[in-house]
Parts: structure tokens; sequence; C-alpha cells
């Protein structure tokens, strides 16, 4: 059975309050030394009780000392970074709080102008409209209009991307004509590189075109160094 919020307010009742106080205390060590043996950490306890002479620690006087006073050796920064009072967790509660308020109110904002857009779509005048309205609901179209042509472009480019791996895999698979074959043949053989090749034109017939005998055709291709590449 689950256990009954209590209610955190001042308890009225003397004897309520002082049982109440033992029996949360306990409950209160019984924590910390849960938490100090789980976590292998040093800690320490110490609770002042009214009408009592001497508070009560845990786990013993000396070693709160010895924690004490590692806990007040450390930079000032270092002791009051993670120092919280009672006031301190209501401000921060409360901030929580109001920033959960405000991300609730935008929500339920955005619901109200779907609302208004689902009911303009299904032919409700929207001429009675506030300007607030009117200004969030042209926001809100404006935005899926965004998300609708975002989302084209991603499509488009994918399918791009897709056509152009199938043109090159076809390009890649594609058998050679006996063209394209013989043209790879004869291009690998030595005599066509030497003729390809301009240096050589000068060994070949002795030195520039004033050195070739007459009977041979100037005109002919063979004695264009770019030939067949022009």
């Amino acid at each position: 059975m689950a256990r009954k919020k209590v209610n955190l307010a001042w308890i009225a009742n003397d004897s309520t309050r002082r049982a109440t106080f033992k029996k949360r205390r306990k409950g209160l060590m019984k924590k910390v030394s849960e938490l100090s043996t789980l976590c292998d950490v040093k800690a320490c306890m110490i609770v002042y009780g009214p009408q009592e002479p001497h508070p009560e620690v845990w786990p013993s006087v000396p070693e709160a000392t010895r924690v004490l006073a590692r806990f007040k050796s450390m930079p000032e920064m270092e002791q009051c970074k993670k120092m919280m009072n009672q006031e301190g967790f209501l401000r921060q509660r409360v901030a929580k709080l109001q920033e959960q308020l405000r991300k609730q109110a935008r929500e339920n904002r955005e619901l109200e102008v779907a609302l208004l857009v689902h009911e303009g779509l299904a032919g409700r005048s929207l001429d009675d409209v506030s300007i607030e309205d009117a200004t969030s609901l042209a926001w809100m179209v404006e935005m899926k209009a965004k998300v609708v042509h975002d989302r084209i472009e991603r499509v488009r480019k994918e399918h791009v991307a897709a056509a152009l791996r199938t043109a090159e895999t076809t390009v890649a698979t594609r058998e050679k004509t006996p063209v394209e074959a013989a043209m790879e043949a004869l291009q690998r053989q030595d005599w066509f590189m030497e003729v390809m090749n301009p240096n050589d034109h000068n060994v070949m017939f002795g030195g520039g075109d004033e050195t070739i005998p007459s009977y041979i055709d100037h005109s002919s291709p063979w004695l264009d160094p770019y030939y067949p590449l022009n």
C-alpha cells in the first residue's frame, strides 16, 4: 500500500511534533549511513533538537570533527558550490515550475493555432479572428510550408544521387564496342606511341620539315605530331 502524501506544515501538537522529530531524525541518520556505505564517501550529520542540550551527531563526534575540518579547508567557492538552504531550494523549485508553466502555455497555444488551421481548411471563415490569432496562424502556415519544401528538396536530392549512382554503375559495367577495343590495342603498340610523341619527329625524319624527302606527302596526317588527337 502506498504511503499517503504528508502535508509539509508546522505540527501544532507538541507531543506529535516531538515524536515526528525523533522518527524523522532516526530515518535521516539511516539514509546518511546508507549513502556513506554505498558510495564510499565521508559524511556526517549534526541535528539540533528543541529542548536538547547537545545535538545528535553521526557517526561520532571525532569523525564529524574531521569531516568538518576537511570541509572548512576547501576554498570558499568550493564550499558554496552545491550548498542550498530552504530558501534556495524553494526558489529553485519555483523557477522550475514557472518554466514548466511557460512550456505548457506554448504547447497549448500551438494546439489552439493548429485547431484554427484545421477549421480554416474545413471551410470556416477566418475573418473574425484576432490579430494575435492571425499572426500565429500565418507563422504556423509558414513553418508547415517550410517543412514541406525541405522534405521535397531532400527527396529530390536523394533521387538525383540515386540516378547518378545508377548511371555510373551502367557505364562501369557496359561492354566495350569492337572499335573501342581495337583503338586500345592500337594505342598499346610502341610504334604507334612513337608516332604520337612530337619529340621523336626530328629523329624519324632527320630534322625539320626541310629535311623530309620530296616524295613524302607533307599533308599526310601521320606527320602531324598531334594525330589522331586533332
